[in-house]
């Protein structure tokens, strides 16, 4: 089991041993059979909550206090949503089985789901996860180009699974430690990576920070080529979640697409995170005006049931299908089916990607007022409701605050919200609320925010 020392740096607030709960902790009989018996047990806070109960943007815990969601995208539409919860059970009591027989509404779904993506996007393969989605995107891209290798960011995640594990260099910082046909190259960190937004130029200027960090991907290509691999794939989560939501200059995804797409490889859009009106609009992707060849959704379809989706063009899904054959027992069945179809009307009934534009403007319009009262604050970016807020000691070095920030949870749950961390130091607070999160309940996390940020630079 990692250590605190070794663990990647976004999960130094969690804990992942018996060894780690000191003190006084109200449900350590739990903890300790959860130890015993379930593996690879990841629990936040020094004092793990017993969640019983969610509905809408609340979670209750069993001495019945409720918290402000702030962290979790799986209730995309709200902890326990009525009318998924409805469509979930209403065709649970009809029939569930496998996939290989005829049923309508996985076919509805499909219709509706690509209806909402970019024209020639419009065959969906049905998995459970975004690990598994991820897998098969990566599959599909080395069947069809005859390539093996691929292009990633620095301290990105992909799922687990062995094969995208590899892909996933959080977990691997050690270069040494990775696979031969993996290459990483820097996110658009303009904030602190080597490219600035200070350093001149703009996003369409030869010299600008997209250019600079797009030349990386085309530079990763050739090293790829180099050992023989050549590139089937440039995966990248279009939030950079794991890199503390960053937001790529407007020029960057397109140079990158371009210099992928040159060495014959296929551009994938982890969109697990960003997809789903999360950053504004249906899909991150579009903020960068690039259509992907390879979409891959996860969780937030299913508003907390597993469901997993690949979207790609009819060419490559046929060009697949001729030389490799793919089959999910679960993936579209017609519960999974049911419920990712009510999770959509949902999503369009209350025209969710505006909703989350426009709170997230708010949102962020307040986090900027709260840098201007914290030096603590040395950044404050992301898109729609999928925000990060990077905690520094001096302003002036970008010296992350990695040690404060591991506080920052504590602090925020006893005040009654729950957040996350981010980023390559653990240093970004990382705020990603359902998609219903509503202005009144801004306020309620700004607040606290406030409250602890006084109190943890006063200490």
């Amino acid at each position: 089991m990692p250590t605190p020392a070794n663990r990647p740096a976004l999960l130094g607030a969690a804990r992942l041993g018996l060894d780690e709960f000191q003190g006084e902790v109200t449900n350590r009989a739990l903890i300790e059979r959860r130890m015993r018996h379930v593996g690879n047990s990841v629990l936040f806070y020094a004092d793990p909550l017993h969640i019983v109960r969610g509905e809408g943007v609340w979670l209750h815990d069993a001495q019945g206090r409720r918290y402000l969601d702030c962290y979790n995208n799986v209730a995309s539409v709200g902890h326990c949503r009525p009318e998924v919860v409805d469509a979930l059970t209403a065709q649970a009591r009809l029939l569930n089985t496998h996939t290989r027989y005829l049923h309508g509404t996985v076919v509805d779904y499909a219709e509706k789901l690509t209806s909402l993506l970019p024209d020639g996007l419009d065959v969906c393969t049905f998995v459970c996860t975004g690990t598994e989605a991820n897998d098969l995107a990566l599959r599909i891209a080395r069947t069809v180009t005859g390539h093996t290798g691929a292009v990633v960011m620095e301290s990105g995640y992909h799922g687990n699974s062995t094969t995208v594990d590899a892909l996933s260099t959080v977990v691997h910082p050690d270069p040494a430690d990775r696979a031969d046909w993996v290459q990483a190259v820097e996110p658009p960190n303009t904030y602190r990576g080597p490219f600035r937004v200070t350093d001149g130029g703009t996003d369409e200027s030869d010299g600008g920070p997209g250019a600079r960090y797009a030349r990386l991907v085309a530079e990763g290509v050739d090293a790829l080529a180099e050992r023989g691999h050549g590139t089937a794939a440039f995966m990248c989560d279009t939030v950079f979640d794991t890199q503390g939501s960053l937001q790529a200059p407007a020029d960057y995804f397109r140079r990158a697409f371009a210099a992928v797409r040159a060495a014959g490889g296929l551009c994938i859009a982890d969109e697990v995170q960003a997809g789903l009106a999360r950053t504004g609009r249906w899909w991150g992707f579009e903020h960068y005006g690039v259509v992907p060849d390879i979409v891959t959704l996860g969780k937030p379809m299913g508003d907390g049931h597993p469901i997993g989706v690949v979207v790609t063009t009819r060419d490559i899904a046929e060009e697949f299908a001729a030389r490799a054959v793919y089959f999910n027992t679960f993936g579209g069945n017609p519960v999974s089916a049911a419920v990712g179809s009510a999770v959509l009307e949902v999503c369009e009934r209350e025209d969710l990607p505006r909703r989350c534009r426009d709170t997230g403007a708010l949102l962020r319009s307040r986090l900027e007022e709260l840098k201007r009262r914290h030096p603590v604050i040395g950044d404050v970016r992301g898109l729609g409701t999928f925000l990060g807020v990077e905690l520094v000691t001096d302003r002036e070095t970008a010296a992350p605050a990695t040690e404060l920030t591991r506080r920052v949870p504590d602090a925020m749950r006893e005040r009654g919200v729950l957040i996350g961390l981010s980023g390559r130091h653990g240093n970004v607070v990382k705020v990603r609320p359902p998609l219903v999160f509503a202005p009144e309940h801004v306020d309620t996390l700004v607040d606290a925010l406030d409250q602890v940020l006084a109190d943890l630079t006063r200490a």
